[in-house]
């Protein structure tokens, strides 16, 4: 986007009162960057959307790097506070402990609107984190030229060109690399609309797709497709269908397809690097590496590292999956290295595991996850499953015709939801305290 497309009346937002144009989303954005304190850092937890994207431009117009925390809970913005001391919360909702700016109620109206992405590229832009799954939270600093490379890659790869005014809608958070990059700036730089809700359940889903005027893009999570897939009648169209965070299967993604009328999209990436390849799933199993995205290999022992880095990459990173370079820029997928389990003497993937316990009739959800074992101790695998019809003895049986009796679960718990969080992603150490109250009971 440029000032002159500042001057056209386009819509950079969507919420329920109709568009936004773009001129006056950049005219908040100079109104809020006068109102901001004068900190090096910003946490931006506001929930809403518009604010969100304001919020954002105007850090970055005051040359402020915005802070994006895996979770919005106490413990972690506490150690963001003590890791960047010199911070401060831009919030629209309860304030943190600590230093805070509530986003005005109002803001003055006499700004002139500037394009506030006309920015030098080596200036640091976002620090994302990843979830701290195992252990704290890593940074991820990103300068405003590796996003805008990123960006526009994602844009060329997707063919966003001939949606040129649709509108996003997402239900994944806007503080995650993949909510920053796929709701956020792929409609703020393709000349998109960002729908400023934030849809989770079904029900909302299905009436921001029927409210907004098309053409119409998903940014979602195999989690909230295989919800939505639940009742797939009267589905709204889409247009365009991007899915990440976790693997998504063929038959979903081709079921997906099917119901909504569009071509889905997965997206591979990391909070690291950010996105780095696609792959249209339901007809490909190779990934494509976007534009400014190059691949290395080194040998370590008996394995093989991956490496991203590249125009459109903050690297080079470390990739922590098992990848196999099957052509220049393409690559097939295996499991996570942490994935990989080891069960008297056989070994298997998480991944797979999940997939064959998913594929058992009647499971609407379900994980496996490795037990915290003894040194000297056996390693035993558990599982959570939801699947109301069936007892744990049915979905076993069923686990025994699909994979090898080492890995079976003891115990499998069967639960009412599994503990998820807002990407549709299950923390570890969540679903083995799930496990442990269920077992007590």
């Amino acid at each position: 986007m440029n000032v002159t497309d500042l001057q056209q009346p386009t819509a950079a937002a969507m919420q329920a009162g109709g568009p936004i144009l773009a001129a006056d989303v950049w005219r908040d954005a100079a109104a809020l960057a006068s109102c901001l304190p004068a900190h090096a850092h910003v946490i931006n937890l506001c929930s809403d959307r518009y604010r969100f994207i304001t919020g954002l431009a105007a850090a970055l117009q005051r040359g402020q790097i915005s802070l994006m925390p895996a979770a919005n809970v106490p413990a972690a913005l506490g150690a963001l506070a003590e890791d960047y001391p010199d911070c401060y919360a831009l919030t629209d909702g309860v304030p943190p402990d600590l230093p805070c700016l509530a986003y005005p109620a109002q803001l003055d109206g006499a700004f002139a609107a500037a394009d506030p992405f006309d920015l030098p590229g080596e200036q640091p832009a976002v620090i994302l984190f990843t979830s701290g799954s195992t252990g704290r939270p890593k940074p991820a600093l990103k300068n405003w030229s590796t996003l805008l490379h990123s960006v526009r890659a994602a844009g060329a790869r997707l063919a966003v060109g001939p949606l040129h005014g649709a509108t996003v809608i997402g239900t994944v958070p806007h503080q995650h690399s993949y909510g920053l990059e796929s709701v956020v700036l792929l409609p703020l730089l393709h000349g998109l609309a960002v729908d400023t809700s934030w849809p989770l359940y079904p029900a909302d889903i299905r009436a921001a797709l029927a409210r907004a005027p098309g053409p119409r893009i998903l940014v979602t999570t195999p989690v909230h497709l295989r919800a939505l897939l639940a009742e797939p009648a009267d589905m709204p169209r889409a247009d365009l269908i991007l899915c990440a965070t976790a693997p998504l299967s063929a038959d979903l993604a081709a079921a997906a397809e099917a119901c909504f009328g569009a071509r889905l999209i997965e997206i591979y990436g990391c909070t690291e690097a950010g996105q780095i390849a696609t792959r249209r799933t339901a007809h490909d199993d190779e990934w494509h590496c976007l534009d400014g995205v190059q691949l290395h290999q080194d040998a370590l022992g008996d394995t093989t590292i991956t490496w991203a880095s590249g125009a459109a990459v903050a690297g080079p990173a470390l990739l922590h999956d098992e990848i196999e370079l099957t052509r220049p820029a393409h690559f097939r997928l295996g499991g996570r290295t942490a994935d990989l389990v080891d069960v008297a003497g056989k070994r298997g993937s998480l991944a797979h595991l999940n997939h064959q316990l998913l594929s058992v009739p009647g499971v609407q959800d379900g994980a496996f996850v490795m037990r915290d074992t003894p040194a000297a101790s056996v390693a035993r695998l558990a599982a959570v499953v939801v699947a109301p019809g069936l007892d744990a003895s049915a979905v076993l049986a069923a686990l025994r015709q699909r994979i090898d009796a080492a890995f079976l679960p003891r115990p499998l718990v069967l639960v009412d939801a599994l503990p998820r969080n807002a990407l549709g992603k299950l923390p570890r150490t969540d679903v083995l305290r799930l496990i442990a109250t269920m077992v007590k009971k």
